[in-house]
């Protein structure tokens, strides 16, 4: 859990990077309508939740910046008995103000007044004009005599690019039940008769262990349907021989676990299997102790290219030389993604990759990665030798940046071919 301090900590680390005479506003989530009169599960916006921990809906958070001096204000909604006997209990006022290490609590009803007023002498707007909230159109008017308009993701964005210890010990706590849950899988896959039933049994870890959901939708994909790299249909035979290329994380206390593992449905890998299996995971590990701080993340792809395509070579599925295939994009055929993202409060983390000037931003301490090599052989593909068709590999682990190494904080999860035919 973070604590209180954190987020006031979070806040005036940004606050150093706004403008003075400025207004920042950050909103929450939106309920969002599944079908007619229900809804789906409510998440909090990441940004909101990043700044102040708040997880209620129909909130705001707002920073006015002076000289030197800021202060916070927080809006959420009011005590309502009506309402809460449909949707749960609200903090309101005056329990936000208690919890909440603010300069003053609102309630929403009073967001348009209080806005109005905050807005006067101020020479700047920090504000996420992407967002779909009908507060939008009102807050670009009200900013329209001002002389700047900023997008405040990138500035809280470069704030999550580095995880503090409180974060990191919620990724691992994700990525303790994600373990559970994909070794079950290993376990299990065997005596299932379908992908569905499958994605059951891990779906069910996650919510028995405690976490908040699956942290994206879960990709259980047996034999070619592997190669489809956002399948989530979920919904075919598993069939013996086959590989099934599993996908899945848990989300818990807000923060993510990205795990994909490769596995065999009756339990062993056939030979052809064995032999692309063992050349990506090679790879994977050499990307992995390539990881520390100062590395730049378009070096790690550019290696785990050279390192596939001479694999891809030596198994006889690529014919020529390594730099030209890359080059021509023969390599991207079979590699079509990078080699891993940044994971946080979102599995895809919205931090930047480059500066506001372009350049590209390397490792640092404290980053959140993946690390993710694939192949991926359709079962069509007739260049390729008849025993490696349908195949689709991918290898994921979740890499904590030191500074002068790192730590595969999945380490305990399964990937090694004896392992995994283990279970």
């Amino acid at each position: 859990m973070i604590k209180e301090k954190e987020y006031v900590k979070r806040r005036s680390a940004l606050v150093k990077k706004l403008k003075r005479h400025s207004i920042t506003i950050l909103l929450s989530a939106k309920a969002q309508q599944r079908s007619n009169d229900t809804e789906y599960p409510y998440r909090q916006n990441s940004n909101f939740y990043y700044m102040c921990g708040f997880k209620e809906d129909n909130a705001a958070l707002v920073i006015v910046k002076k000289d030197k001096n800021s202060k916070t204000y927080l809006f959420v909604q009011k005590k309502d008995e009506l309402l809460e006997l449909w949707t749960g209990k609200r903090l309101g006022k005056k329990e936000a103000k208690a919890i909440f290490n603010v300069d003053a609590v609102f309630t929403m009803d009073k967001f348009d007044k209080q806005i109005t007023e905050l807005f006067k002498d101020k020479l700047s707007l920090y504000f996420d004009f992407t967002m779909k909230d009908e507060r939008v159109d009102q807050l670009r008017e009200l900013g329209s005599n001002l002389l700047c308009h900023y997008n405040i993701s990138h500035k809280v964005g470069e704030l999550r690019l580095c995880k503090s210890n409180a974060e990191i010990t919620l990724i691992k706590k994700a990525l303790s039940i994600t373990k559970e849950a994909h070794h079950l899988a290993m376990s299990k896959a065997k005596n299932l008769n379908s992908e569905d039933e499958l994605q059951a049994e891990i779906e069910y870890v996650f919510k028995k262990r405690g976490a908040y959901s699956d942290a994206y939708t879960s990709i259980v994909a047996c034999g070619n349907n592997a190669n489809t790299l956002h399948y989530i249909k979920n919904d075919e035979k598993l069939q013996n021989n086959k590989l099934i290329l599993i996908d899945a994380g848990c989300e818990y206390d807000y923060y993510a676990s990205d795990i994909t593992r490769t596995i065999p449905v009756n339990g062993k890998f056939t030979q052809a299997q064995k032999e692309l299996y063992s050349m990506i995971l090679s790879v994977e590990k050499e990307i992995i102790r390539m990881v520390k701080a100062g590395v730049m993340r378009t070096d790690l792809h550019t290696k785990s290219e050279e390192l596939l395509c001479e694999g891809l070579i030596s198994l006889g599925i690529l014919k020529g030389d390594v730099k030209k295939l890359i080059k021509k994009k023969k390599l991207k055929k079979y590699y079509p993604h990078g080699i891993g993202h940044w994971m946080g409060l979102d599995v895809h983390d919205t931090g930047p990759y480059k500066d506001t000037k372009g350049k590209e931003i390397p490792l640092l301490a404290g980053m959140v990665m993946t690390v993710e090599p694939g192949i991926y052989i359709p079962e069509d593909d007739t260049s390729v030798p008849k025993r490696f068709r349908g195949i689709g590999i991918r290898i994921e682990d979740d890499i904590l940046v030191t500074k002068d190494a790192c730590e595969n904080l999945s380490n305990e999860i399964f990937k090694e071919i004896e392992d995994i035919e283990s279970l």
